[in-house]
């Protein structure tokens, strides 16, 4: 904060209509200062109880999900040094995100449908995607690698928000087909500013939509800052629309869970949307092209690893007796394994047909379409050419 002149303060200043600080920038209205979020894990592995919302799992289930987000974060680290080493163009990890994606994935029915964007790939384990399925367009072999209809997993969303408005059209059919079974749409905060996202919330709560919009709150979209984007907390722009919002930690799995399947069961009753905003923090880069340290604290990174979602239950279940140093081994085998799987699967994928690119352009064909097909063809002929003299 700046000190001013003598000279200055005795000039009488015209008034903006803008309440300041005597920097001259604009006060944080008092609505946005952070709210309670539900939790029922603290970072130090404390089981804490809500009143709205109740978990009772089995020491299978909880151990379970401590499994599901360690396996995560080995895929995810595996993907981010295959790229580093050229074998993928690019990889968004979710790294510090681990457990908004498996406690929600593990709230969903097999019968739920899920649109993703590119990230989520925690959910797709939750819905029983293989790993290796996820890395084919990263490395711009395919347009996704999966049939969405086997797991009712929707392919990659590269477009900031689409996936909403996929979704609410999605929740609308099922609704009018008079099914039992809910949707959810996964967006990150630098998607909350999008137009698409604003149109799937009027959408769902007209049309009441059995549609959950989970939003993985990461503090960054990509170098933006949250507070530069709403003036209150994300979750409180769906009472705008007409439908609930709930902050819930999201470093905290077990809170997580609860949280999203209470919304989904919402949306299964026929009582419409919900929007769960889920506080957490991307430890990492946005994505391998990205480099955080240029517009972030390492003091900001530090205190939010002291949060870490794999950490805190670690720690509650040394300290219930669940697991054991025999456990832990053998979780640590089955990570080892499933990273040597990556690192093969993705060193032996085949090349697509590189004149695939001129299909399904036109359905009838096209003079111009089969003239470059015929030049293009001439010039990858002319490597062979070169490499056979």
């Amino acid at each position: 904060m700046t000190v001013e002149s003598t000279a200055a303060r005795s000039k009488p200043r015209r008034s903006s209509g803008k309440r300041t600080t005597t920097s001259g920038t604009r006060k944080r209205p008092q609505s946005a200062a952070r709210p309670e979020l539900v939790q029922l894990l603290t970072p130090e592995g404390e089981r804490v109880e809500h009143p709205d919302y109740s978990l009772d799992l089995t020491p299978d289930e909880l151990r379970g999900l401590y499994r599901d987000m360690v396996l995560t974060r080995r895929f995810d680290a595996e993907a981010t040094a295959l790229q580093r080493q050229g074998e993928l163009g690019l990889w968004a990890s979710l790294l510090g995100q681990e457990a908004a994606q498996i406690g929600s994935g593990r709230a969903l029915r097999d019968d739920d449908y899920v649109f993703p964007t590119y990230r989520e790939h925690g959910v797709a384990w939750c819905r029983g995607v293989d790993p290796t399925n996820l890395l084919g367009m990263f490395r711009g072999v395919n347009n996704g690698g999966w049939d969405p209809n086997s797991n009712n997993f929707h392919l990659y969303t590269i477009v900031i928000g689409s996936q909403a408005l996929h979704a609410t059209g999605y929740a609308m059919g099922v609704a009018k087909d008079g099914a039992d079974s809910a949707v959810i749409a996964y967006f990150g905060d630098g998607a909350s500013s999008q137009g698409d996202v604003a149109e799937a919330f009027t959408f769902s709560a007209v049309y009441n939509a059995p549609v959950v919009f989970f939003c993985q709150n990461n503090q960054w979209a990509i170098s933006e800052p949250t507070e530069r984007q709403s003036r209150v907390p994300i979750y409180q722009r769906a009472a705008g629309f007409g439908f609930p919002g709930v902050r819930v930690d999201g470093n905290d799995v077990l809170a997580v869970l609860a949280v999203t399947r209470a919304a989904l069961e919402r949306a299964r009753a026929g009582e419409g949307p919900t929007l769960v905003e889920a506080f957490t923090y991307r430890m990492g880069a946005h994505t391998t092209s990205d480099d955080p340290t240029r517009y972030r604290k390492d003091a900001e990174r530090e205190a939010w690893e002291a949060k870490d979602p794999i950490l805190r239950v670690r720690t509650y279940l040394e300290k219930e007796g669940l697991i054991d140093a025999d456990w832990l081994s053998g979780l640590d085998r089955e990570s080892d394994a499933l990273a040597q799987r990556v690192r093969e699967a993705i060193r032996t994928m085949p090349d697509p047909d590189t004149m695939a690119i001129f299909e399904n352009v036109y359905a009838d064909g096209h003079a111009l379409v089969d003239e470059e097909r015929v030049q293009f063809a001439e010039y990858m002929a002319s490597f062979a050419d070169e490499e056979g003299r």
